[in-house]
Parts: C-alpha cells; structure tokens; sequence
C-alpha cells in the first residue's frame, strides 16, 4: 500500500487500532540512532521533514532482504492483538487515518528510510529537510525482539 501521510511534528505512527501512542518513548537515543520510538501498542517514525511524506506499507510472509540504497534501516515490534493497523500522523482527525488490515499477532516492523524527490502531492517548499521514502515492511514473528539497527544513518539530522 503506497501511502502520503501528514508527518506533523517530524512523525508519523502504526499502531493497533486499539492502543493509543503518548510520545513517551522519544528518548535521546530513539531520536538519535533508532529514529523510531516504540511503544507498547505501537511505534512512530520519525521524519526528516514536518511536512506530507512518502511511505509504504507491505505485509510479508517473512523477513526480506535489506533494500539497498536506504540510508538507514531499523526494525521493531508491532502487537495488532485486533488485526487493523492504523497509520497516521500526530495531527490527523480520525477521518485522515489510513487502516492496514493483517491477521491478529506480533509482527516485526522494518523502516528504511529511502532517499526521495518530493511526493507527487502538494507539499510545503517552505519546510526544511531532505525528502524519503519510508518503507514499512511487516511479518509474522512468534517472538518479541525490541529494536535493532540494521543500517546507521547519519547521527543526527539538521534541524
């Protein structure tokens, strides 16, 4: 599914249509390295623009291999105990929301970040920051694993 989202505040989240996310686990090192705060009922991803944004998301049977001309790749966790994953930006109404639909379980959820041109939508020239592509890529997993980096970007974004 080939999605532009409203990434309000440098992010955009996937959650279970039942949990709501609270922004508590934005800590030095999610910003950082990880670039992604998980939380219990799902995760944001952090963006190198507060602006519409280019993502995807594709559901798998398993782990794919990396895609190679991502500047940084990370993985983490993703509980959809009601099978409706729901993808938005910090500032969407409900009516903004886009819904992902998977079977109910624990999923690992891996976010390259691809450099991009602009998306093909109307998107403010007045914001700073460079422009990607955030590919979400799911699967099935019997087991918790927490975050990993499978790719380092740059330490820090300007900004």
């Amino acid at each position: 599914m080939h999605l532009v989202v409203h990434a309000d505040q440098r992010q955009f989240s996937l959650r279970d249509s039942g949990s709501r996310l609270n922004g508590s686990d934005w800590t030095a090192l999610a910003v950082e390295s990880h670039r992604i705060g998980p939380e219990p009922g799902g995760i944001a991803v952090a963006t190198a623009r507060s602006d519409l944004v280019e993502s995807s998301v594709t559901l798998l049977p398993a782990a794919p291999g990396l895609i190679l001309d991502a500047e940084h790749v990370v993985e983490a966790d993703l509980p959809v105990p009601s099978g409706k994953i729901v993808i938005s930006g910090p500032a969407d109404y409900p009516s903004q929301e886009k819904f992902f639909s998977v079977l109910p379980g624990l999923y690992r959820a891996r976010v390259s970040y691809v450099p991009a041109g602009p998306p093909s939508v109307d998107w403010n020239d007045h914001e700073y920051g460079e422009h990607y592509r955030y590919v979400v890529e799911l699967w099935p997993v019997a087991a918790s694993a927490g975050v990993e980096v499978l790719r380092q970007g740059a330490s820090v974004w300007d900004g």
